[in-house]
Parts: C-alpha cells; sequence; structure tokens
C-alpha cells in the first residue's frame, strides 16, 4: 500500500529552499514516488496528515563514532585498556556491540537518516549496517569505516585504530578492513586534541606521507574512499598531497591548501560540536587541564576559520558531530547546524542544505537521499516549527521516517547535565 503524507509544509534540501505549503508526498516501497499539491484523492493510500508541519530530508551525520556515547566523565579513559576489555570475551563483545546499536538507534530517533562511521572497534560498525539493512535491528543508513588506521603514538591507536609501525603494515591493515567490505577507508594523520601532551600540538602530523600515500592507492584500487582526520595545515597539505577525499575536522588554510582541495576534489568536513566544550567550557565542567583548553581552542579557531575560507573558494564543506567525544551525543546532530550558523555566519537554510543534500553529494549517496525529489529514499525529518526561522525547531522530531519506516515521537534517553551545559552555547 502507498502512504500519503498530506498538508504537509515542504522544505526540500536545496541550497534555496524556501517553505512549500499544502504538499502531499506519496511514498511506495520506502520511495518517493510522487510530489503533489494536497487534494483528497488518497483512495488506497495509507493517509498520514501533518496539518501543515515541516516535511525534510533526514539530516546525515558524517562524522560519528559509535562505541561512545557522548556522555562526559571526570577522568580520561584508557581507550586502548577499555578496548581490549570489550573484546576480550564473548560477553563483553555482545555488550560492546549492544552499546554500538543503541548509538545508531540514537541518532536516527534524532531526525539523523543516515550517519559515516569514521572508526569503531574491529568490525563492528559493518556488521551494524548490515543488520540494519537487512532489517534485523532499527537505525539509520549506515557508511561504516570499521577500524582507522594510525601509527604508534598517534590518535586513537590501538583503540579505534590500528598501530602500523611501517608502510607495508599500513597497507596490510587497509587490506583487512577492506575484507569487511566497509563503505569508506579512515586515516589518522594527526594527532587531536585529547592525547596532544604539550600546548599548540594537537595538530601535529604522525602519520608519515608516504603511508597516506600508499594507505590511499590500496583503498583506492578498491574502490574506497578515504577520510583523514587531520587538524593542522601540515596535516591536511599531507593529506590532500597523498590522496585524501575527505578531511575531517580541518584547519586554518591558505591559498596552497585550497588550490590542492579544488585540484584534488577533496572535501572539508566540518566538526565545531567536539571542539567547543574543551576551548569555551569552565576547565571544572569540562574537566579539561589547561593545556587540553588551550589545544580546543586552536583547534575550534581553525575548523572555524578553514570552514569560512572553503566556503568563499565555493569548496564543498559537509557538516559531522564527531558523536562520542565529551559532551557530543548521538542525538545532537542539529547543535553542529547552530553552531555552523553561529560561527561560521551561514543562514538557517544554507545549514539545513548542507546537512541534507550537500552531505549526500560528499557521501556519494546524492542519487538516494539527502533531498525531497521523486525517486529519492522515502527519509523524512517532520518537525512542529520551521527551522529555516530556528534550528533549535530540529531538536524535538515529530516523526522520523527512514526508508518509508515511521516514527513518530520518537523517544531519546538524554543526559540533562550535557543538555544544561550545551544550551548556555547556542
Amino acid at each position: 500500500m502507498k502512504t500519503a503524507y498530506i498538508n504537509c509544509t515542504i522544505l526540500d534540501g536545496s541550497e534555496q529552499m524556501k517553505p512549500i505549503p499544502q504538499m502531499t508526498i506519496i511514498e511506495e516501497d520506502g520511495k518517493i514516488v510522487a510530489i503533489e499539491r494536497s487534494s483528497k484523492k488518497t483512495v488506497n493510500y495509507q493517509v498520514i496528515d501533518l496539518e501543515g508541519r515541516y516535511l525534510m530530508p533526514g539530516l546525515i551525520n558524517l562524522h560519528i563514532h559509535l562505541p561512545s556515547s557522548g556522555k562526559p566523565t571526570k577522568k580520561q579513559t584508557d581507550a586502548t585498556k577499555l578496548v581490549k576489555l570489550l573484546t576480550s570475551t564473548a560477553l563483553s563483545r555482545a555488550i560492546l556491540v549492544g552499546i554500538c546499536k543503541n548509538s545508531a538507534k540514537t541518532q536516527l530517533m534524532s531526525g539523523v537518516t543516515t550517519v559515516r562511521t569514521v572508526g569503531g572497534i574491529t568490525n563492528v560498525d559493518t556488521k551494524i549496517r548490515d543488520s540494519i539493512l537487512m532489517g534485523k535491528i532499527v537505525g539509520p543508513r549506515m557508511l561504516a569505516a570499521n577500524m582507522a588506521v594510525s601509527v604508534p603514538g598517534g590518535h586513537m591507536a590501538g583503540s579505534l585504530a590500528y598501530e602500523a609501525s611501517s608502510l607495508e603494515e599500513a597497507c596490510h591493515d587497509v587490506e583487512q578492513i577492506i575484507k569487511d567490505h566497509p563503505d569508506l577507508i579512515k586515516l589518522m594523520i594527526t594527532g587531536g586534541v585529547l592525547d596532544a601532551k604539550t600546548k599548540g600540538e594537537p595538530g601535529v602530523l604522525r602519520m608519515p606521507p608516504d603511508y597516506v600515500k600508499g594507505c590511499c592507492e590500496v583503498a583506492h584500487k578498491s574502490g574506497y574512499p578515504v577520510a583523514a582526520h587531520a587538524e593542522s595545515p601540515e596535516g591536511v597539505l599531507v593529506a590532500l598531497e597523498n590522496g585524501v577525499d575527505t578531511v575531517e575536522h580541518g584547519s586554518a588554510l591558505d591559498e596552497n591548501l585550497v588550490s590542492l582541495f579544488k585540484a584534488k576534489k577533496s572535501s572539508l568536513i566540518c566538526t565545531i560540536s567536539p571542539a567547543l566544550p574543551i576551548a569555551l567550557f569552565n576547565k571544572n565542567i569540562s574537566h579539561s587541564s589547561e593545556v587540553t583548553q588551550f589545544n580546543g581552542k586552536v583547534v575550534m579557531d581553525g575548523i572555524i576559520s578553514g570552514v569560512k575560507t572553503a566556503l568563499a573558494n565555493d569548496m564543498p564543506v559537509g557538516l559531522g558531530t564527531d558523536s562520542g567525544c565529551p559532551f557530543v551525543t548521538h542525538y545532537d546532530m542539529w547543535r553542529e547546524l547552530v553552531y555552523f550558523h553561529k560561527y561560521v555566519n551561514v543562514s538557517n537554510s544554507f545549514a539545513l542544505y548542507t546537512a541534507t543534500k550537500r552531505n549526500a553529494m560528499i557521501a556519494n549517496i546524492g542519487t538516494v537521499t539527502g533531498s525531497i525529489e521523486v525517486g529519492k529514499s522515502a527519509d523524512f525529518l517532520i518537525t512542529e516549527g520551521n527551522p529555516l526561522e530556528d534550528l533549535s525547531a530540529l531538536r524535538t522530531p515529530y516523526m522520523v521516517v527512514t526508508c518509508g519506516r515511521r516514527f513518530k515521537h520518537p523517544k531519546i534517553k538524554k543526559y540533562a547535565d550535557v543538555e544544561n551545559e550545551l544550551d548556555k552555547w547556542l
């Protein structure tokens, strides 16, 4: 049976989108088959009367980590020891899978109908992706990377990333990841904020350029795009010169880096969410050291500067939250749009376009999802208010639809302390 979503106000996901009231969308077998003016010709249809509510494409989150909830702790955990514990027995592995399934479901219930994982534990991400595709569990469309590739002393080495001590080992790690049929390969080229030991070090180059080149060649030969963690101009340069397709986080960009982005047809993924709490919260709240807070500010300023430069030069910029980092939950993609609007000075409509149609194009799924068009997947986020007027309308979805499957008034367990602190920075 076809489903008719009648009396909806469409926000179609296009760059210049404007509300289109009194519309009907016809869905069949998980796809949009017609878009027309609302009418009563809905015989033999299941009718969902949206009573004027706003219907838009489901959000797309291009940067998440499923194993962590984002709930902060007073002490930084030893990620390597924790991963060893979670993978040590059949019971602990089952607990790990349960945690990741819950994270994926939370993304969906918050209005995110597509996610891209960029660092997980073993091959859990692709297993969850496949279970969702087979209808065994509830979750969003997933583009999964599984484990990333890092180096000794590198970002997430030994936890969410393999630790390669040579070019051969790095290429071998990529080959091993490919055996589980991921959707992309992730590299950790520079250090990060939480593993930096001194001020100014968060983007220090860790992965040698020849490792990056070798990994990209292996990945591209098998048809996989490469995403790379890079938080300094030096790291971004190494990423672009050696074949990376998307630079995650980024830094300030000079003319040479802009030219390289364009020549390589690479994209920049904006992630303000993880840097903001570290950089701006009181240290008693973030539990950050003076060094960590300083480095968080360096990274946040670099991300914002780089994104502004990219947009000024007509470069593709996507959005992701880095869900799983402290104070970055799996239900707060809407905040990244708010930060994008507030700190990068884009319009609400451009923020929503970036989180939908633009993100879909960057992820190479623009023919499948990301906009309200006939032939595309029925991936909808439906809200009471108009996000073009106030992006916080995205905070509490009225309904989420993924491939035609509906969830009305989706329930999410939220962390009150996290909500209270983050709301101060809206």
